[in-house]
């Protein structure tokens, strides 16, 4: 039973665990072997997804992935919908995952607001998308949080107020400027581009000044953390593993069963997480905040 669970939870279709273990064990299994083991593990997950969260959770990353559901006999793309976290341990932490019809306003609320009833507290700094849905959420829920758009969606963005093919280095210009020490070299360095750009390019300089701001949140944070959270790629990183796993599956016959199989991903990256070493110094955060009170002073 054990082993039928983990081929499951390693994205082998309930098809082919079925035929795997008859051809291994030389007889069948039924429909009840196959729910009872949907029930061991609905139960662990169920355990996971409604843990409370004692601890304050300074870093919140969200994203959002697609899945294919039948529901009603038709096929239809759902929302996965993810929360990591980076505690004042250093260490990162699976907080949610939830399956959503889409990415609106009241989904996204509806997942933080869980994620407060189960003890989320103390989020100082949120790293997620340009999405109007989450971004509204976000303020009725977490107003006290400060918001980072995620410079890499923000590039790829950039590319919809250019030419297909471009061939000079404006675009690798623009993203040097998420290199830079400080805002105040960012801001220089992005005069300098727009000024450089402007008569080339002018929809993209003009779009890239109406919005870059919110990309550029995360130099108000040390700069050892800066490479973290300037981006959702270490959420990226999970998403990319849920896509490898889930790809075998392609279409999940409910949404029950696609919720079992991202839960039980998120269940084993979580604790690969904790495993290992922290992911930052959050001394460096602290002896950043007390500066930014003393220069406040």
């Amino acid at each position: 039973m054990a082993a039928l669970a983990e081929m499951y939870v390693q994205g082998v279709s309930t098809r082919k665990v079925k035929a795997i273990t008859e051809e291994l064990c030389g007889h069948s299994f039924s429909a009840s072997s196959i729910s009872a083991i949907n029930k061991r593990l609905d139960a662990s997950l169920a355990e996971f997804a409604g843990r409370r969260l004692e601890e304050p959770y300074p870093y919140l990353i969200l994203d959002a992935r697609y899945e294919r559901v039948r529901e009603a006999g038709v096929i239809r793309s759902q929302a996965v919908l993810l929360a990591v976290a980076v505690g004042w341990d250093g260490r990162r932490s699976i907080l949610g995952v939830e399956l959503a019809i889409r990415e609106s306003r009241s989904s996204w609320r509806d997942f933080l607001l869980q994620l407060k009833e189960r003890g989320l507290h103390g989020v100082e700094f949120v790293v997620a998308d340009d999405h109007a849905g989450l971004k509204a959420a976000l303020r009725e829920v977490l107003p006290e949080a400060a918001y980072q758009r995620c410079y890499v969606h923000f590039l790829r963005n950039a590319l919809d107020y250019v030419p297909r093919k471009v061939d000079d280095d404006c675009l690798q210009e623009l993203r040097w400027i998420y290199d830079r020490r400080d805002l105040a070299e960012a801001r220089q360095d992005l005069a300098t581009w727009l000024v450089k750009w402007q008569n080339k390019y002018p929809k993209l300089t003009g779009w890239v000044e109406e919005n870059i701001d919110e990309t550029l949140t995360f130099y108000r944070l040390p700069r050892q953390h800066h490479k973290h959270l300037k981006s959702t790629n270490m959420l990226e990183r999970l998403n990319e593993e849920i896509k490898r796993r889930t790809h075998v599956v392609r279409i999940f016959p409910n949404a029950e069963s696609c919720l079992r199989l991202v839960r039980a991903l998120a269940v084993e990256m979580h604790e690969n997480w904790l495993e290992q070493h922290r992911y930052l110094n959050m001394e460096d955060l602290r002896e950043h905040k007390k500066e930014q009170l003393r220069l406040a002073a």
